[in-house]
């Protein structure tokens, strides 16, 4: 490779570890292509930026760099990194692809929130690393809890004093319907008076 040319990837190097505060030092090698494309397609859908590099360019990119140099010594084999603005997604991303069934990335290092991470068992760590923005809700969440118990327990207490309401009074039954009079019965007519026979002389 042309010093030129090489001089040009490093400048690029740079340039991402000065645009992205996190990355990953991982592993990407025996992927097949379908693979690949959805490793692509993933960190691309996550807001991570994937780049295969050359193991001797990136040790040129960082050696100067102070906070960096415990990470050289995980610069060996196939290396992919991943650059990010969240602390966590690369990590998180990871995990789903192994649970999809995925050996691969494999994490080798990390520069994340102003740390060094090394080695494939600090994926767990890296995964659970909190962003700023969630760790502020925990703390909105922390301090809102008091006061949540607090109105909570007024709330309670208010009820508690309030008279109990009366229970709808019953409908009155409804008047029983009067019986209606029985129409008089007619009276059977008294049979004539039979004739009394006259008297015989």
């Amino acid at each position: 490779m042309k010093k030129e040319l090489k001089d040009q990837i490093i400048e690029s190097i740079s340039a991402q570890l000065k645009e992205y505060p996190n990355f990953y030092i991982t592993d990407i090698s025996g992927l097949n292509a379908g693979q690949t494309v959805k490793l692509r397609r993933a960190c691309f859908e996550n807001g991570v930026k994937l780049t295969v590099v050359k193991n001797t360019l990136f040790e040129h990119a960082i050696k100067d760099i102070e906070e960096y140099k415990d990470l050289i010594p995980t610069l060996v084999g196939n290396t992919a990194i991943m650059y990010t603005m969240t602390p966590n997604a690369p990590g998180r991303l990871i995990k789903k692809l192994q649970r999809e069934g995925f050996e691969k990335p494999v994490v080798k290092g990390a520069y994340v929130q102003d740390c060094i991470y090394v080695g494939a068992d600090k994926l767990d760590e890296l995964a659970a690393i909190k962003t700023k923005e969630e760790l502020l809700g925990d703390i909105i969440t922390l301090l809102q809890s008091p006061i949540n118990r607090v109105v909570l327990a007024l709330q309670n207490k208010e009820n508690a004093e309030a008279p109990a309401e009366k229970p709808a009074e019953e409908a009155a039954p409804a008047a029983e319907a009067a019986p209606a009079p029985e129409a008089p019965v007619a009276e059977e007519a008294t049979p004539a008076a039979e004739e009394t026979p006259a008297a015989t002389e």
